[in-house]
């Protein structure tokens, strides 16, 4: 039998694919150059991108069928990386840099972050098989996110990073927004509308900023009611 020959069109594409997942890197890189610049606008926005790339290039990879074309080449260790970077270390150093977390224990809830993420990120169950992540999946720039739309205090803060470290290393489900096929097109709806909140709080004047504080609060009760329900009661009924 003999083989299928991949030709160099679909090569090409294939590495397109790739090199657009470690643009995220760039992004990454500038994101914390914003951050020693104390624009954290700036850095919101080119986390926005690096969100958007690790949205899309999923996709993209399966339609191009890349392990194929190139497996020679480990694209989710490409992803992971680019992941690192831009979900954890630049959102860490960020709420380190500005005083998010309460001094002098900041260094030490930092390391906490930065520690328990490579767990998740080094973890081979980090998904089930229906794509829930299994534990808090480390996306540490939606935490900090939220930590600078709602100006929450310090030690709120605190509380909040040390009860996701703790849900790292749990059983509970939470849905990837792109990979679980329940409810996809309502979970697509509601990281749309999230996602439009997230944009008018870092880019439109003050008069607008309440309205979008809302539409972040209440979209986030869906993407946690489904993730409760997948954890208690399971796909097939059973958790």
């Amino acid at each position: 039998m003999v083989g299928h020959t991949i030709s160099l069109s679909q090569k090409i594409a294939a590495i397109g694919v790739h090199l657009l997942t470690a643009f995220g890197v760039v992004l990454g890189f500038a994101a914390l150059n914003a951050v020693i610049d104390g624009n954290d606008r700036l850095m919101w926005l080119l986390l926005g991108g690096a969100f958007l790339i690790d949205g899309i290039d999923g996709p993209l990879s399966r339609q191009v069928n890349i392990t194929q074309r190139l497996p020679e080449y480990d694209g989710a260790v490409l992803d992971l990386l680019v992941d690192y970077l831009t979900y954890v270390l630049v959102p860490v150093f960020y709420l380190y840099r500005l005083d998010f977390l309460p001094s002098p224990l900041a260094p030490w809830f930092a390391a906490s972050i930065l520690m328990a993420s490579l767990y998740t990120f080094g973890n081979r169950n980090m998904k089930s098989q229906d794509h829930y992540f299994v534990g808090f999946p480390a996306v540490w720039n939606v935490v900090a996110f939220y930590f600078f739309a709602y100006h929450t205090s310090v030690w709120l803060n605190a509380i909040v990073v040390l009860f996701l470290v703790v849900l790292t290393f749990t059983r509970i489900k939470m849905v990837h927004p792109f990979r679980v096929r329940a409810w996809r097109p309502a979970t697509l709806a509601f990281v749309f509308l999230w996602s439009a909140g997230a944009l008018t709080i870092i880019l439109a004047p003050e008069r607008v900023y309440d309205g979008a504080l809302w539409v972040i609060g209440l979209t986030s009760f869906y993407f946690l009611g489904i993730s409760l329900w997948r954890t208690w009661a399971g796909p097939d009924g059973q958790a």
